[in-house]
Protein backbone atom coordinates (compact mmCIF):
# COMPACT_ATOMS: atom_id res chain seq x y z
CA UNK A 1 0.00 0.00 0.00
CA UNK A 2 1.44 3.41 -0.78
CA UNK A 3 2.21 6.14 1.14
CA UNK A 4 -0.97 8.30 -0.43
CA UNK A 5 -3.31 5.43 -0.49
CA UNK A 6 -2.90 5.04 2.82
CA UNK A 7 -2.90 8.79 4.09
CA UNK A 8 -6.06 8.75 2.35
CA UNK A 9 -7.47 5.85 3.86
CA UNK A 10 -6.75 7.55 7.75
CA UNK A 11 -8.24 10.93 6.54
CA UNK A 12 -11.27 8.66 5.14
CA UNK A 13 -11.51 6.79 8.64
CA UNK A 14 -11.26 10.04 10.48
CA UNK A 15 -13.95 11.89 8.78
CA UNK A 16 -16.29 9.13 8.81
CA UNK A 17 -15.50 9.03 12.63
CA UNK A 18 -15.87 12.36 13.49
CA UNK A 19 -19.46 12.23 11.03
CA UNK A 20 -20.81 9.42 13.43
CA UNK A 21 -19.76 11.81 16.61
CA UNK A 22 -21.68 14.36 15.16
CA UNK A 23 -24.35 12.67 14.42
CA UNK A 24 -24.99 10.98 18.11
CA UNK A 25 -24.37 14.54 19.07
CA UNK A 26 -27.15 15.69 17.57
CA UNK A 27 -29.21 12.81 18.18
CA UNK A 28 -28.26 12.96 21.93
CA UNK A 29 -29.15 16.27 21.68
CA UNK A 30 -32.93 15.78 19.79
CA UNK A 31 -33.48 13.47 22.47
CA UNK A 32 -32.54 15.53 25.21
CA UNK A 33 -35.01 18.15 23.81
CA UNK A 34 -37.74 15.70 23.94
CA UNK A 35 -37.50 14.65 27.00
CA UNK A 36 -37.68 18.73 28.01
CA UNK A 37 -40.91 18.85 26.35
CA UNK A 38 -42.30 16.04 27.89
CA UNK A 39 -41.31 17.73 31.09
CA UNK A 40 -42.64 20.66 30.36
CA UNK A 41 -46.01 19.05 29.20
CA UNK A 42 -45.85 17.42 32.58
CA UNK A 43 -45.82 20.19 34.44
CA UNK A 44 -48.38 22.07 32.45
CA UNK A 45 -50.94 19.02 33.10
CA UNK A 46 -50.20 19.25 36.86
CA UNK A 47 -50.89 23.43 36.66
CA UNK A 48 -53.74 22.89 35.23
CA UNK A 49 -55.45 20.72 37.58
CA UNK A 50 -53.76 23.20 39.86
CA UNK A 51 -55.71 26.14 38.26
CA UNK A 52 -58.71 24.03 38.45
CA UNK A 53 -58.57 23.50 42.04
CA UNK A 54 -58.02 26.97 42.41
CA UNK A 55 -61.04 28.45 40.66
CA UNK A 56 -63.30 25.96 43.31
CA UNK A 57 -61.63 27.50 46.47
CA UNK A 58 -62.31 30.46 45.21
CA UNK A 59 -66.08 30.15 44.97
CA UNK A 60 -66.08 28.94 48.50
CA UNK A 61 -63.20 30.80 50.26
CA UNK A 62 -62.04 33.73 47.87
CA UNK A 63 -59.46 35.60 49.90
CA UNK A 64 -57.93 32.26 51.67
CA UNK A 65 -56.46 31.08 48.28
CA UNK A 66 -54.66 34.20 47.62
CA UNK A 67 -51.04 32.59 49.05
CA UNK A 68 -51.47 29.24 46.49
CA UNK A 69 -52.22 31.84 43.71
CA UNK A 70 -49.06 34.11 44.26
CA UNK A 71 -47.31 30.68 44.49
CA UNK A 72 -48.73 29.19 40.80
CA UNK A 73 -48.06 32.55 39.46
CA UNK A 74 -43.68 32.12 40.14
CA UNK A 75 -44.30 28.59 39.07
CA UNK A 76 -45.40 29.91 35.79
CA UNK A 77 -43.02 32.17 35.08
CA UNK A 78 -40.38 29.22 36.00
CA UNK A 79 -42.08 27.20 32.88
CA UNK A 80 -42.58 30.52 31.05
CA UNK A 81 -38.26 30.36 31.27
CA UNK A 82 -38.45 26.63 30.33
CA UNK A 83 -40.76 27.51 26.70
CA UNK A 84 -38.44 30.06 25.69
CA UNK A 85 -35.69 27.88 25.96
CA UNK A 86 -37.64 25.01 24.12
CA UNK A 87 -38.92 28.03 21.92
CA UNK A 88 -35.15 29.18 21.18
CA UNK A 89 -33.90 25.32 20.65
CA UNK A 90 -36.73 23.84 18.50
CA UNK A 91 -38.26 27.19 16.60
CA UNK A 92 -41.35 29.25 17.47
CA UNK A 93 -42.76 27.11 14.26
CA UNK A 94 -42.19 23.66 15.76
CA UNK A 95 -45.91 21.78 16.35
CA UNK A 96 -44.89 21.14 19.65
CA UNK A 97 -43.84 24.51 21.00
CA UNK A 98 -47.28 25.71 19.76
CA UNK A 99 -48.90 22.96 21.38
CA UNK A 100 -47.65 24.13 24.36
CA UNK A 101 -47.59 28.02 24.37
CA UNK A 102 -51.08 27.25 23.68
CA UNK A 103 -51.17 25.20 26.66
CA UNK A 104 -48.96 28.07 28.49
CA UNK A 105 -51.22 30.61 27.18
CA UNK A 106 -53.90 29.64 28.56
CA UNK A 107 -53.17 28.85 32.20
CA UNK A 108 -51.87 32.68 32.19
CA UNK A 109 -55.60 33.82 31.02
CA UNK A 110 -56.62 31.53 33.84
CA UNK A 111 -53.96 32.79 36.53
CA UNK A 112 -55.03 36.59 35.20
CA UNK A 113 -58.89 35.83 36.05
CA UNK A 114 -57.92 34.78 39.33
CA UNK A 115 -55.94 37.86 40.31
CA UNK A 116 -58.61 40.31 38.97
CA UNK A 117 -61.18 37.68 41.02
CA UNK A 118 -59.28 37.88 44.23
CA UNK A 119 -58.63 42.03 43.69
CA UNK A 120 -62.27 42.28 43.67
CA UNK A 121 -63.47 39.94 46.37
CA UNK A 122 -60.53 40.66 49.13
CA UNK A 123 -59.30 44.00 48.49
CA UNK A 124 -56.04 43.15 47.01
CA UNK A 125 -54.34 45.39 44.82
CA UNK A 126 -51.63 43.53 42.53
CA UNK A 127 -49.63 45.04 39.62
CA UNK A 128 -50.29 43.30 36.66
CA UNK A 129 -48.97 43.69 33.08
CA UNK A 130 -49.93 42.10 29.63
CA UNK A 131 -47.59 41.88 27.20
CA UNK A 132 -48.04 41.24 23.78
CA UNK A 133 -45.67 40.61 21.21
CA UNK A 134 -44.80 38.58 17.92
CA UNK A 135 -42.58 35.98 16.78
CA UNK A 136 -43.34 36.81 12.96
CA UNK A 137 -40.42 39.52 12.29
CA UNK A 138 -42.72 42.23 12.79
CA UNK A 139 -41.81 43.69 16.01
CA UNK A 140 -38.08 44.66 15.90
CA UNK A 141 -38.29 46.48 19.70
CA UNK A 142 -39.95 43.29 20.97
CA UNK A 143 -36.99 41.53 22.05
CA UNK A 144 -36.24 44.47 24.17
CA UNK A 145 -38.77 44.84 25.92
CA UNK A 146 -39.05 41.14 26.67
CA UNK A 147 -35.64 41.60 28.29
CA UNK A 148 -36.57 45.07 30.13
CA UNK A 149 -40.01 42.77 31.41
CA UNK A 150 -37.91 40.33 32.55
CA UNK A 151 -35.61 42.87 34.27
CA UNK A 152 -38.43 44.37 36.59
CA UNK A 153 -40.16 41.14 37.21
CA UNK A 154 -36.87 39.68 38.61
CA UNK A 155 -36.53 43.01 40.66
CA UNK A 156 -39.99 43.34 41.56
CA UNK A 157 -40.91 39.42 41.98
CA UNK A 158 -44.56 40.25 43.13
CA UNK A 159 -44.90 41.93 39.97
CA UNK A 160 -47.17 40.17 38.01
CA UNK A 161 -46.11 39.78 33.84
CA UNK A 162 -48.15 38.11 31.61
CA UNK A 163 -46.76 37.45 27.95
CA UNK A 164 -48.91 36.81 24.93
CA UNK A 165 -47.82 35.73 21.22
CA UNK A 166 -50.26 38.23 19.50
CA UNK A 167 -50.05 36.09 16.32
CA UNK A 168 -51.17 32.33 18.30
CA UNK A 169 -54.10 31.23 17.17
CA UNK A 170 -56.28 30.56 20.28
CA UNK A 171 -59.87 31.65 20.71
CA UNK A 172 -58.99 32.08 24.19
CA UNK A 173 -56.39 34.79 23.33
CA UNK A 174 -58.15 36.12 20.31
CA UNK A 175 -61.26 36.92 23.34
CA UNK A 176 -58.54 38.35 25.85
CA UNK A 177 -57.26 41.06 23.11
CA UNK A 178 -60.64 42.06 22.06
CA UNK A 179 -62.16 42.52 26.18
CA UNK A 180 -58.68 44.08 26.73
CA UNK A 181 -59.23 46.37 23.37
CA UNK A 182 -55.68 45.73 22.26
CA UNK A 183 -54.04 47.28 19.23
CA UNK A 184 -51.94 45.12 16.60
CA UNK A 185 -49.27 47.69 17.08
CA UNK A 186 -46.77 46.20 19.05
CA UNK A 187 -45.18 45.70 21.10
CA UNK A 188 -48.56 46.06 23.20
CA UNK A 189 -48.76 46.80 27.37
CA UNK A 190 -51.91 46.57 29.49
CA UNK A 191 -50.28 47.66 33.01
CA UNK A 192 -53.41 47.53 35.31
CA UNK A 193 -56.02 48.51 32.61
CA UNK A 194 -53.89 50.91 30.77
CA UNK A 195 -52.76 50.44 27.85
CA UNK A 196 -49.31 51.95 26.03
CA UNK A 197 -47.53 51.14 22.87
CA UNK A 198 -43.94 50.50 21.12
CA UNK A 199 -41.35 49.95 23.48
CA UNK A 200 -37.70 52.86 23.39
CA UNK A 201 -36.26 52.02 27.24
CA UNK A 202 -36.35 50.40 30.65
CA UNK A 203 -36.98 53.95 32.13
CA UNK A 204 -39.81 55.02 29.65
CA UNK A 205 -41.71 51.78 30.26
CA UNK A 206 -41.49 52.34 34.15
CA UNK A 207 -42.92 55.75 33.50
CA UNK A 208 -46.07 53.59 32.54
CA UNK A 209 -46.93 51.87 35.54
CA UNK A 210 -49.36 53.77 38.09
CA UNK A 211 -46.87 56.11 40.80
CA UNK A 212 -45.47 54.00 43.41
CA UNK A 213 -46.57 50.79 42.28
CA UNK A 214 -43.30 49.14 41.75
CA UNK A 215 -42.16 50.55 44.96
CA UNK A 216 -45.40 48.58 46.75
CA UNK A 217 -44.69 45.15 44.46
CA UNK A 218 -41.47 45.36 45.99
CA UNK A 219 -42.60 46.17 49.42
CA UNK A 220 -45.17 43.49 49.34
CA UNK A 221 -42.48 40.81 48.39
CA UNK A 222 -40.26 42.22 51.04
CA UNK A 223 -43.16 41.55 53.68
CA UNK A 224 -44.14 37.96 52.24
Amino acid sequence: MSLVTRNALIALAITVALAGTVAYAVSYLNRARVVELSAIEDQISIDTLSLDTQFSLLEAAPCDSAASSTTLTNELTDLGTRLSYAENQLGSDDSRVVRLKEQYSLLEIRDYLITKRLAAACGTKPVTVLYFYSNAGDCGDCDKAGYALSYLRNTYPALRVYSFDYNLDLGALKTLVAVEKVKDSLPAFVINGKHSYGFTSLADLEKQFPKGALATTSASHTGS
